[in-house]
């Protein structure tokens, strides 16, 4: 393997809580991406796709709550997370190709009905794939995400967390996403966080991700994203967001999705309490319950 594509070692995962479930790897451009792939072939796909700086393994919770309802899930590792490989290169790492890696997994797997769940950069790609690949889903759920264009402002707190990003000499990944949890996350969690990124080397996809967040008009990923809310705003498919209540971060964007999208009309939107930006880890079988009831 080059050196300008590292891989996670396999023994970094060998003690993980609560997550039995055997990787897969499917090969996208050279690349190897890893993805959970649980439950009957035959069912349509619940798509759960993660966002910065987590892995498959923010799922762990909900996992167990779709396969007893006898649905298939399917959860990826984004490129420069979990077991999926890492460029070295932050400049590898584009909205773009983010967006053309998941569609790699959509179309490689021939997801379709799928049920896409989405949460903070899971949902600045999975937004962009339902646009441009609605006919492969048959609904989605946003949780405490949204479609950025660079036209709406953004909170002074986003630009210091950007520079944190970039410019912290080191960059803690398990104590981030413990921030994001309003229950914090135990030893063995955060260790789970940790895992994917051995060296500050591994870490270039997340330290990059909040610069690229389409935060100007001209932003090159905003006439995109602007192409993607077209598609959205005749979106007539079941339309649902799930979003923490104690989340500062996409606190009122629920509100603008709900506006927008058509198909968000009498759904059955709720926001949920005791639950943070990782809203997953926080109310993780809640939010199971509430794909299930709303998918039934």
């Amino acid at each position: 393997m080059s050196d300008a594509i590292l891989r996670t070692p396999d023994e970094r995962f060998a003690a993980l809580p609560d997550f039995p479930w055997t990787p897969r790897y499917l090969d996208v451009g050279g690349l190897r991406v890893a993805y959970l792939d649980e439950g009957p072939r035959d069912a349509a796909p619940v798509l759960l796709l993660h966002g910065e700086p987590s892995w498959s393994f923010l799922y762990r919770k909900m996992i167990p709550g779709l396969l007893a309802a006898g649905h298939r899930v399917v959860a990826p590792d984004l490129v420069g997370f979990g077991r999926s490989d890492k460029p070295a290169d932050p400049r590898a790492y584009t909205y773009q190709a983010h967006v053309d890696w998941m569609r790699a997994v959509l179309t490689g797997l021939d997801l379709r009905g799928a049920t896409l769940f989405c949460q903070d950069w899971g949902g600045l790609i999975g937004l962009r794939l339902a646009a441009e690949e609605g006919e492969r889903f048959a609904r989605v759920c946003a949780g405490n995400t949204y479609l950025p264009t660079g036209d709406e402002r953004v909170p002074p707190a986003f630009h210091v967390w950007r520079a944190f990003a970039r410019w912290t000499p080191v960059f803690p990944i398990g104590r981030i996403v413990g921030t994001g949890c309003v229950r914090g996350l135990s030893p063995e969690a955060r260790a789970a966080y940790d895992a994917p990124f051995p060296t500050e080397r591994h870490k270039a996809g997340a330290r990059v991700f909040p610069s690229l967040v389409p935060t100007r008009p001209d932003d090159p990923a905003s006439a995109a994203n602007r192409r993607a809310w077209e598609a959205l705003r005749e979106w007539k498919k079941p339309f649902l967001t799930l979003f923490g209540k104690n989340d500062p971060i996409t606190r009122g964007a629920e509100k603008r999705l709900q506006s927008r999208i058509p198909g968000a009309a009498g759904q059955p939107h709720a926001v949920l309490r005791g639950a943070g930006h990782f809203l997953q880890e926080d109310v993780g079988p809640e939010l199971a319950e509430h794909l299930v009831a709303w998918m039934r």
